[in-house]
């Protein structure tokens, strides 16, 4: 089986559908079908079982796709790995990233040190407060943020990381017997006020100055940090829209978690400074996309 045919076979395990597969892979759902039914007959035996509105795997399918699985990421990491010593490609990586979320990025600098020996990672932390900052110092070379970015001197990669949100209250608040919220539970209710570093546009994608319905969210006290945030919300001062990880990582005795449940997801992508595309933000790009996007565990 050449390499294309295991490609199309694994992408159409995933997707199970012949025309996303074909729009993939930049081929015709044609090409898709011929290589398909090239290996059943190689195999004698079908791989996948199809009508006019489903496509699943047979046993079989399923035995190859595990079996292949893995040894089609073994060579195309070592293809990776043979172009990156050919590029040049070498040093540290600086990556700003948010808290917690270094950890959660982990498997995309793993297989970037897999694919790129002569190549580390240093990751350090940035705030919300100042979002742009030392990624325009040059203190960093790429951040992990939330989405939007709409800064004309910096590039937005791909997304790499998703997740829910979840409301940050006291456990005094009103609202902490409850099992979920709504956005529009934020109505009347202080939230933080970023400061005048974090663009509007960017501060609202997550703590929005409106629920979707029209009711005012006011801004309340400032804070710099996700610690002085946590301070705020167990004072019962402000309730903060907070990523889902968080449950996962952060407990304090004062303050309870509720999930948001009509809350836009938020998607984690990489940016850099449009005029410092060097080899290396390159490469650790280029692993993201091919690693693609995961959602973040909400428990441990």
């Amino acid at each position: 089986m050449e390499l294309r045919d295991i490609e199309i076979f694994l992408t159409l395990a995933e997707e199970l559908h012949f025309g996303r597969t074909a729009e993939r892979l930049h081929i015709t759902q044609a090409r898709v079908s011929q290589s398909i039914k090239k290996q059943e007959r190689r195999i004698g035996a079908p791989l996948f079982e199809r009508n006019s509105r489903t496509v699943c795997l047979t046993a079989i399918g399923s035995r190859l796709r595990d079996d292949l699985r893995q040894a089609y990421d073994l060579v195309h990491s070592g293809l990776a790995r043979a172009a990156g010593t050919a590029q040049g490609v070498q040093g540290t990586l600086r990556l700003g990233v948010m808290g917690a979320l270094g950890n959660e990025l982990r498997p995309v600098i793993e297989e970037f040190g897999a694919r790129h020996p002569g190549c580390a990672v240093q990751i350090s932390e940035y705030h919300f407060s100042e979002p742009f900052a030392a990624l325009r110092s040059g203190e960093v070379d790429m951040q992990l943020m939330w989405l939007p970015v709409r800064e004309a001197d910096l590039a937005v990669g791909p997304v790499v990381l998703t997740e829910g949100r979840v409301l940050a209250i006291a456990e005094t608040s009103d609202l902490a017997g409850r099992t979920s919220v709504s956005m529009e539970d934020l109505a009347g209710r202080p939230v933080l006020d970023p400061g005048p570093a974090a663009p509007d546009y960017w501060a609202e994608a997550m703590i929005p100055a409106s629920t979707p319905c029209g009711g005012p969210i006011p801004r309340g006290p400032r804070a710099r940090t996700f610690h002085e945030l946590l301070v705020l919300v167990a004072a019962g001062e402000i309730v903060s829209p907070v990523n889902a990880h968080v449950a996962r990582y952060y407990t304090h005795p004062d303050i309870a978690l509720l999930p948001i449940h009509d809350a836009p997801r938020t998607e984690w992508a990489l940016v850099w400074r449009a005029e410092c595309e060097t080899p290396l933000v390159r490469a650790f790009v280029r692993t993201g996309q091919d690693l693609g996007s995961r959602p973040i565990a909400t428990k441990a």
